[in-house]
């Protein structure tokens, strides 16, 4: 073996060694990414912050209207994911405890097409075969590629079919991990999108009132009347993922 050839077997080992470095490495930051999602850092617990989502089971939700959670439902790599075998009713979860005052905040992301939402101050109830019935909805779907024409008002960051964003929205391409806000404060509701503020509204002024009465809730006479309820999650029949599901009560 000559010079060169031994220069050459060189080079391929020291390449091939430096890829397999880079490999653990991009391994280890994904299992560290993993770790560190659902999980609250010091600050936050001295903050008031609680996780509402453990990374590993689905425990602290349950079905909308049941005891148990349904099958729709998994925990799985660290994530919540809705499999999209849920539809218009039936698919939904929500959170066992309930809040009135708040700050949530959360990440997920949706697949191709896929439509769902985050509801609070959910109400249940047999009279009420939706979280939609009572809860006001902070509405995810594919913007884009949904295959329907949407409405500003049936886009991601809305006040579902009251609300509508304003210039500040920024949204990531589906498959990517968007980060959402809803924070309540007595009538005061602010929707935040990946950092950025997208709406501000108060719940129960006049304005509200003829928001309510003259679109799709019209027919629906307890829709945003409660004040204190559950956190839900809606399965429309799409997959969605969520992680770092946190809430913070506020006084």
């Amino acid at each position: 073996m000559n010079r060169s050839e031994k220069l050459t077997i060189a080079i391929v080992i020291a390449l091939l060694f430096i890829v397999g470095c880079m490999s653990e490495e991009k391994q280890t930051s994904k299992e560290n990414e993993v770790i560190a999602n659902n999980t609250l850092t010091e600050q936050e617990h001295t903050d008031g912050w609680q996780l509402l989502f453990d990374g590993k089971t689905t425990n602290g939700w349950h079905k909308f209207n049941e005891e148990g959670m349904t099958d729709g439902w998994i925990a799985e790599n660290g994530e919540l994911v809705a499999l999209g075998k849920g539809g218009d009713i039936g698919g939904d979860i929500v959170s066992d405890n309930d809040f009135e005052n708040f700050d949530l905040k959360l990440e997920w992301k949706i697949s191709p097409e896929g439509n769902s939402g985050i509801f609070y101050h959910v109400k249940e109830g047999k009279e009420y075969k939706a979280l939609y019935y009572t809860a006001p909805e902070y509405q995810l779907i594919d913007d884009i590629g949904f295959p329907s024409k949407l409405g500003e008002w049936q886009k991601t960051g809305a006040n579902y079919s009251m609300h509508l964003t304003n210039h500040k929205k920024r949204l990531k391409a589906v498959g990517e991990w968007n980060s959402s806000r809803i924070v309540v404060k007595d009538s005061l509701v602010k929707h935040y999108l990946n950092g950025e503020k997208i709406i501000e509204f108060k719940q129960w002024t006049s304005d509200w009132d003829r928001r309510k009465a003259e679109g799709k809730w019209k027919d629906f006479e307890d829709y945003g009347i409660v004040k204190t309820g559950k956190i839900g999650l809606q399965d429309h029949g799409n997959k969605i993922w969520f992680r770092n599901i946190k809430i913070k009560s506020l006084k």
